[in-house]
């Protein structure tokens, strides 16, 4: 219940950043109702740069209060199991983070590209971009809902990707005794970095001597091909890795 309130002031802050930034860029929508130096491109962006710094900040406090003594006290006082405090810790930072986050940035977009969508459009307004598919000419609409413009040829592992990442600051929040979040990302870029040069390494030792596959072929395919799916279940089991370490750490910390 602690911790909700504060999850509850985090996500009002979140709002709050959200709506400011929409409001600098539709700003010429509410004053002059007009589509003229209107930009939508900075909301794939702040979508995912701020939803990572938001899930992550969340996942990184939850059990920042053990590494203080009166706090902690508390907390082995609390009528639980260690199961029951490490599954409530998923919730809240895998589960309700990821989606309260998903719901703000969605109701503030279904708001503000309504109200853009509403605005009479002339013929050179720029809204409308022409496509061939199929041989045919289609007039796209520029201003769609980013939810609508985000789930086509969506690469399967950034599904996942939330969960992982927050896997990992849970883990930063109860490992580490002070500085949890910055401590956690120096973590996490050197380790990127090493897996980064390594699998580089690895790929240039496969791939040297060799012509690739082709657009339809394993390497450059779209959809759901193997490569998609193995790391996805990749991305799957390092979570569930990180989330048995930090279960075995919070038992570790209670003893």
């Amino acid at each position: 219940m602690e911790f909700g309130k504060i999850f509850l002031i985090t996500l009002g802050v979140a709002f709050g950043v959200i709506a400011t930034f929409y409001t600098l860029n539709f700003w010429p929508v509410f004053v002059y109702d007009s589509l003229s130096y209107v930009s939508i491109g900075f909301r794939e962006p702040l979508f995912v740069i701020f939803g990572f710094l938001f899930i992550t900040v969340v996942a990184s406090n939850y059990f920042a209060h053990l590494g203080q003594k009166p706090k902690t006290i508390i907390e082995l006082l609390l009528p639980a199991s260690t199961f029951e405090k490490f599954l409530a810790s998923v919730v809240f930072t895998a589960i309700l983070s990821v989606l309260g986050y998903i719901l703000i940035f969605y109701l503030t977009d279904l708001v503000f590209m309504t109200k853009l969508r509403d605005i009479p459009t002339g013929v050179n307004s720029g809204r409308y971009y022409t496509q061939t598919v199929d041989g045919k000419e289609l007039s796209i609409d520029r201003y769609v809902y980013l939810f609508d413009a985000m789930k086509n040829n969506m690469f399967l592992p950034f599904y996942i990707a939330p969960l992982f990442v927050t896997s990992i600051f849970l883990l930063g929040s109860i490992y580490f005794e002070k500085f949890h979040y910055i401590k956690t990302a120096i973590a996490v870029m050197l380790f990127s970095g090493i897996a980064g040069y390594i699998v580089g390494k690895v790929a240039e030792f496969l791939m040297s001597n060799r012509r690739p596959i082709g657009m339809n072929g394993f390497m450059f395919g779209r959809g759901t091909n193997t490569l998609e799916l193995f790391l996805m279940f990749l991305v799957l089991m390092l979570t569930v890795i990180f989330w048995a370490i930090t279960y075995v750490r919070l038992k570790e910390k209670e003893v």
